[in-house]
């Protein structure tokens, strides 16, 4: 393939995304940095389609960032629980608290120093800057990395930084001299629904003309990335224990530590074994529910519970939270589901 071809591969891009790219998501039409960088935080590793609900929720109960500054880390994790990558969530907090106390108030106008605040990183500073400043900078978000890589037949190993920085290089020669934002726009459109992971349209791909991967006969041997991640699995007891307190029942949680998974949530008392989960109870004996098998980014979880209004014999520690009050809590999504709270 001519590289001087490669010169319409923008123009292809712009004019695909006018007519045929996404136009409605609720964070499009608008320049207001905040509401930008609120979804391109939620969208890392989670589909569009669980994002929508959570971001107009934050966004009605924080319009602005500093409104996101005032609140405490617990109500921002409640508010999160359920979107997983918690690690998101806290920097999230801390970003805000950072453009409050240190900016004003008001973003930083470029991608170098939107870099500077917590939890953002090249392509999510790069996208914030193209869409709300139209700087012109290149993204290299997932679905960006999959879209060029298969259009310039890309075979550097991703899991290198060497490779993905000639990967970046080519990103940024690629970029168009105008519409930046729409052309972002349309990789990040072009990646999520067309240039999928497993079953790419091609057929239908505005670029397909231009691109190498399609051409050599298996676009999906594009990105090249070898080195994967062994999974672990890990076995552990909750102790659900409910008690009647003042106005009604109430249900013991601990929180867990500010580093770690779920770091900064609440659950309920966790034990290593089934053994030193009933060590810690005495009278009547515990109903065993059926386990929870909740995957995680690099390990699988087995969640045992043992259900009880007994006695404690051994205090776990941790605090009575009223029944009522379980919504304000940053509760994981399986006990949510466990413990039946909406």
């Amino acid at each position: 393939m001519p590289e001087a071809l490669m010169e319409d591969f923008g123009k292809i891009v712009v004019a695909w995304q006018k007519r045929h790219g996404r136009h409605t998501l609720p964070w499009q039409n608008t320049r207001d940095p905040y509401r930008v960088w609120l979804s391109e935080i939620m969208l890392q590793q989670t589909q569009v389609t669980t994002v929508l609900g959570y971001y107009e929720r934050f966004l009605a109960r924080w319009p602005q960032v500093t409104d996101l500054a005032a609140a405490t880390l617990d109500e921002v994790l409640a508010q999160w629980a359920g979107l997983g990558y918690y690690s998101r969530a806290r920097n999230l907090h801390a970003c805000a608290q950072a453009v409050a106390q240190l900016h004003g108030g008001e973003f930083p106008r470029s991608a170098a120093q939107l870099q500077t605040l917590p939890g953002i990183g090249r392509s999510t500073a790069a996208a914030i800057a193209a869409f709300c400043f139209g700087e012109h900078v290149a993204i290299l978000d997932g679905n960006v990395k999959r879209v060029l890589s298969r259009v310039l037949a890309f075979d550097g190993d991703l899991s290198s930084s060497a490779a993905e920085k000639r990967l970046w290089d080519r990103a940024t020669e690629l970029l168009p001299q105008q519409d930046v934002d729409r052309y972002t726009q349309g990789l990040m459109d072009l990646g999520a629904t067309v240039c999928t992971a497993r079953s790419p349209d091609c057929l239908i791909c505005p670029v397909q003309p231009l691109c190498r991967g399609q051409h050599a006969g298996d676009p999906t041997r594009y990105p090249v990335k070898t080195k994967k991640l062994k999974r672990g699995r890990r076995e552990n007891w909750w102790l659900w224990m409910e008690r009647d307190g003042e106005g009604g029942g109430q249900v013991l949680l601990q929180q867990r530590p500010a580093t770690g998974v779920w770091a900064g949530l609440w659950t309920l008392p966790m034990f290593e074994d089934e053994a030193s989960a009933r060590a810690a109870l005495s009278g009547a004996l515990p109903e065993v529910l059926p386990r929870i098998e909740h995957a995680l980014t690099h390990f699988d979880w087995v969640l045992h519970t043992l259900r009880t209004s007994g006695e404690l014999k051994a205090a776990p520690g941790g605090t009575w939270v009223a029944r009522e009050k379980l919504a304000a809590y940053a509760l994981p999504a399986p006990l949510k589901k466990l413990i039946g709270v909406n």
